[in-house]
């Protein structure tokens, strides 16, 4: 048989790739966001810089890039026998899960802002954990969760100075053995039940007293958990019937004679998306803890961990949001449809610009809130009533806006970006998660109705907050005086819930951009968003606005 294996004739070639643009990789993550920078330096953490830079090379490269999809490709696998008959009831993950983690830990985003505490620390952690999550969402709940486990594990002192020398180590060891023999953990979290979701006072999961009881004494517990997210985890804060109510318990994976714990994972969920992450149903079944705090009082206990992971939930909604525009923006640099770039076509500068101003927004808030939590552990009241509120309205809001920013982005690559070589498919199905985390939609915002009426203050450092932008525009002017007006009705409060927070909400993001972000940010946040000249998608952007400063802010490299 004759082997033709000289060119094609020009007629006959078929293979020529143009008009295609370039992977987005090998870039500065960092140096590309504007609007982080810009966060960054007005929420009192310009000094870390230069590890922003060094976490932005990282969640820029081509190898990093590489790990997302690969964790994302292999799912977790539940292991719950060894070949000999022996419960283990272990997880099995893709190595580039665990190489995504090793670099969370590297960079501390699980412990830094408590290890190394200083102003703007919480700032400089957050945006270090929105940079690395744009790589991959998933392995970043084990980091967000042992984060958030320290305010609640310093609730009982000998408990947390046990264990905070191994939260706080910087290395990572993935197989699961005794804590002391490792030198360093990972917590988890375990709430909620299947008959209660997030009432978690329907719980029914029994802790007995091993002895007299009290706080930082053993308890037994017997029950099920339906939700046991990142169960390869060394230790967990687990919510439990005791006898005198809903208490907190700390629940390791080893007993500190090295035996294992009693913790029986029934299965993995199967997941709409953040699919590197294994979420669980665990049984306990005469399985150890340790009492946080008094009994009875474990929801007070567990709700410093829980509005630390909403803000993280924050966070991570706001790094979809970025990671989409990015690949939205850099397609359009180098797609040429009709004769111009995409990024020249005005409808297309239109969807763009918008999409830009809704990240931005995103962006600013989660900054301020950081900052509100570092000022906080100061001991400045004010800022936290700032953190306790902000945290709940941010959630609802950045959290809900995602899943249509993030589509909006997926449809400016056309067909390209409904494959999932192109990272967009992946973003999609983690866009609607930080939502239903830690509380859905209705849950949030009446946790907003909950703190103005139960806290002291709370409407009042909010309004303070959003007054300090007052005059710099007459649209933001006028909705402010909306939104106070709502404040003080509380009429039907209940029901018109989510139309408040909203308001609270795009009030709030609005003041930040009017004192942080350029003229060009501000002007289209404020017609838009405030001043009514918007549609009811993304691309509906009013005539006469600096389109091109505002997608210059969103350019992901040079």
């Amino acid at each position: 048989m004759e082997i033709l294996d000289r060119p094609a004739p020009d007629a006959l070639r078929t293979h020529d790739v143009t008009n295609q643009p370039p992977p987005l990789v090998d870039y500065d993550a960092y140096a590309a966001d504007a609007a982080l920078q810009d966060a960054v330096g007005a929420n009192d953490a310009a000094w870390a810089n230069a590890t922003l830079h060094d976490v932005g090379r990282r969640a820029g490269s081509e190898a990093a890039i590489g790990w997302g999809f690969d964790a994302n490709r292999n799912s977790p696998v539940l292991k719950t026998f060894d070949r000999f008959g022996h419960r283990i009831d272990e997880v099995e993950y893709h190595p580039a899960y665990h190489w995504l983690v090793e670099a969370a830990k590297t960079y501390g985003l699980h412990a830094s802002s408590w290890k190394e505490p200083r102003p703007g620390a919480q700032v400089a952690r957050a945006a270090s954990f929105f940079l690395w999550s744009q790589v991959e969402a998933g392995h970043g709940c084990p980091i967000s969760m042992t984060h958030a486990a320290i305010p609640a594990l310093r609730m009982q002192p000998e408990l947390a100075r046990q264990w905070e020398p191994l939260i706080f180590s910087y290395d990572y060891e993935p197989k699961l053995m005794p804590a002391d023999r490792k030198g360093n953990v990972l917590f988890g979290m375990a709430m909620t039940e299947k008959q209660g979701g997030s009432d978690v006072r329907a719980n029914t999961t029994r802790a007995t007293p091993a002895g007299a009881g009290g706080p930082g004494a053993e308890y037994t517990l017997i029950g099920h958990k339906w939700f046991c997210s990142a169960p390869m985890s060394d230790a967990f804060l687990v919510l439990a019937q005791a006898p005198g109510g809903l208490s907190c318990f700390l629940v390791p994976r080893f007993l500190p004679d090295g035996s294992r714990n009693v913790f029986m994972l029934q299965r993995l969920k199967d997941k709409l998306g953040n699919r590197s992450n294994a979420s669980s149903e665990l049984e306990l079944n005469g399985t150890t803890g340790w009492l946080i705090g008094e009994e009875g009082r474990g929801i007070a206990t567990i709700v410093e961990m829980v509005n630390f992971t909403r803000l993280d939930c924050i966070i991570g909604s706001a790094s979809v949001m970025r990671q989409a525009v990015a690949q939205a923006v850099h397609h359009a640099q180098h797609r040429t449809v009709f004769g111009k770039l995409l990024v020249n076509q005005p409808l297309g500068r239109n969807v763009l610009a918008d999409l830009t101003l809704e990240s931005e927004a995103a962006t600013l808030l989660f900054a301020r809130l950081a900052r509100a939590c570092d000022r906080s552990a100061a001991g400045d009241a004010n800022e936290g009533r700032i953190k306790r509120i902000g945290t709940a309205i941010g959630k609802y809001w950045v959290c809900k806006r995602a899943p249509a920013h993030v589509v909006e982005a997926l449809e400016c690559l056309g067909g390209n970006g409904y494959v999932e070589e192109s990272i967009m498919p992946r973003l999609f199905r983690e866009s609607p998660l930080n939502s239903i985390w830690e509380g859905c939609g209705n849950v949030n915002a009446l946790d907003v109705l909950r703190a103005m009426s139960r806290e002291p203050g709370i409407i009042e450092s909010y309004l303070a907050e959003v007054r300090a932008a007052k005059g710099a525009d007459a649209r933001y002017d006028a909705a402010l005086g909306i939104v106070q007006r709502e404040l003080s009705d509380t009429d039907d409060i209940e029901f018109r819930a989510r139309r408040l927070v909203e308001a609270m909400a795009l009030l709030f993001q609005t003041a930040l951009v009017l004192q942080t972000s350029p003229p060009a940010i501000a002007d289209a946040f404020c017609a838009s968003r405030l001043g009514g000249d918007w549609g009811r998608a993304f691309g509906t952007l009013p005539s006469g606005l600096d389109i091109n400063a505002i997608i210059e802010r969103a350019l992901p490299a040079s």
